[in-house]
């Protein structure tokens, strides 16, 4: 039996690749709480996307999927942290304040699989999400959670990683990669 890129494995699991049109244009922001079924389907939709991902692919660093990679141009992400943090649901979020300490990391995305890329991201964020209510909330995150939901946050821009990564920085094929199953390290 041959081996079945990362990419495919997820494009057959209902993940968007890249170069699909939805991955590349803002997500549609959600009227709540007149839109709160819509949006409580939609969220639904994206953890149980992340249920079939996960029974086939372990993830060291936690995950998040964006509503944009299920196809659908709504601004949803949900994020699931390493260990046994809680999940956390974003909707309508926009970063309000980064730090200026930066990291730079590798990341990997759903959407293209087959590689990582050295990603530099602010070590801080702050961000501003909707609740089903509408209320707004506001919440910081930091090192391996600020990455995940900045990574994540933009998805919903329309925005894959390797926009981020420096000049003449290029992503590297999976197979080179050394650090699968490996928590993101921080001094």
């Amino acid at each position: 039996m041959s081996d079945v890129r990362p990419s495919r494995q997820m494009r057959d699991l209902g993940v968007v690749q890249h170069g699909a049109g939805v991955l590349a244009e803002p997500a549609r922001a959600f009227d709540l709480p007149a839109e709160r079924d819509e949006a409580e389907r939609i969220t639904d939709e994206l953890f149980a996307a992340m249920e079939r991902i996960g029974r086939v692919h372990p993830f060291a660093k936690g995950m998040g999927i964006a509503a944009p990679q299920i196809g659908i141009g709504r601004a949803a992400a949900v994020v699931q942290p390493s260990g046994d943090a809680p999940a956390v649901i974003l909707l309508n979020p926009r970063i309000t304040t980064r730090s200026e300490k930066m990291d730079e990391q590798y990341e990997g995305c759903l959407s293209f699989f087959d590689v990582r890329g050295l990603v530099p991201r602010p070590l801080k964020i702050t961000v501003e999400a909707t609740l089903l209510t509408g209320e707004p909330v506001t919440t910081a995150y930091e090192r391996g959670l600020a990455r995940l939901i900045h990574h994540e946050i933009d998805h919903l821009d329309g925005l894959l990683y390797p926009a981020r990564m420096r000049t003449g920085v290029e992503p590297i094929p999976v197979e080179k990669y050394r650090q699968t199953g490996r928590a993101w390290t921080y001094d």
